[in-house]
């Protein structure tokens, strides 16, 4: 159990590093555009190859069908939530939308490694490069988007360091219940969060890109996807 903690730990730990180096300095938009890119060039990876590749060949095409739906129908309800209760408050939304898919991929995603650990894998350094990889510039681009927003720092470290204890909590979770857990159940886990990061990817964290970097939005995309996508593949 204290291994699935640790390795959780280092999965996680990206997406507080994230918010972090987004208050070493003020960044354009087109340098906060590109991030996003990147990031969602990677996450696009991760949801091909780690999460409905995996989910297909371990579980079947109908638990991932089943869990990309509910992650899609759960992430548009909580998002729809975060963006009405913001406009009563007359606060903003931004970046809040693209922490909120981190949490909701992050929580299953985190679970299935964790699940990996309980039942006795060995832990892949080319899944976890991905993993930090995909969750890097997603925290830093959400972080860069709420300072400019006005957002205090102690409010964005606070998210970010609170949806790391949540994953690596889920994490020890996951080992904790790996023994009662069904190769269906766990298909289903990983099509859940490539259901809300497709819905997080195509409602904010592409037009988010393509409005900041413009021309550049697309290459970015494509590098953090072939970067990614070869970890994965490596993994």
């Amino acid at each position: 159990m204290l291994g699935a903690v640790i390795w959780g730990a280092v999965a996680a730990s990206s997406l507080l590093c994230g918010a972090l180096l987004s208050m070493v300095r003020t960044w354009s938009d087109r340098s906060i555009g590109i991030v996003l890119g990147f990031g969602a060039g990677a996450l696009i990876a991760s949801v091909s190859f780690e999460l409905a590749e995996d989910g297909f060949h371990g579980g079947g095409a109908l638990p991932v069908a089943i869990g990309l739906a509910c992650g899609a129908i759960a992430y548009f309800v909580a998002s729809e939530f975060v963006e009405r209760s913001s406009a009563r408050s007359g606060r903003t939304t931004a970046g809040t939308t693209l922490a909120l898919g981190a949490l909701l991929d992050g929580i299953p995603e985190q679970a299935v490694l964790g699940l990996g650990l309980g039942a006795g894998e060995s832990v892949s350094i080319a899944l976890l490069v991905a993993v930090f990889v995909s969750n890097l510039p997603e925290s830093a681009g959400s972080s860069a988007e709420m300072l400019q927003a006005g957002r205090p720092r102690s409010f964005v470290l606070g998210l970010w360091s609170v949806v790391t204890v949540v994953c690596i909590a889920a994490t020890w979770a996951g080992a904790a219940v790996s023994t009662a857990v069904s190769t269906e159940l766990t298909a289903g886990i990983k099509g859940f969060a490539a259901g809300a990061l497709l819905v997080m990817l195509v409602d904010s964290m592409i037009p988010d890109a393509k409005a900041k970097a413009r021309d550049l939005a697309g290459l970015a995309t494509v590098v953090g996807f072939a970067l990614a996508a070869g970890m994965s593949l490596l993994a």
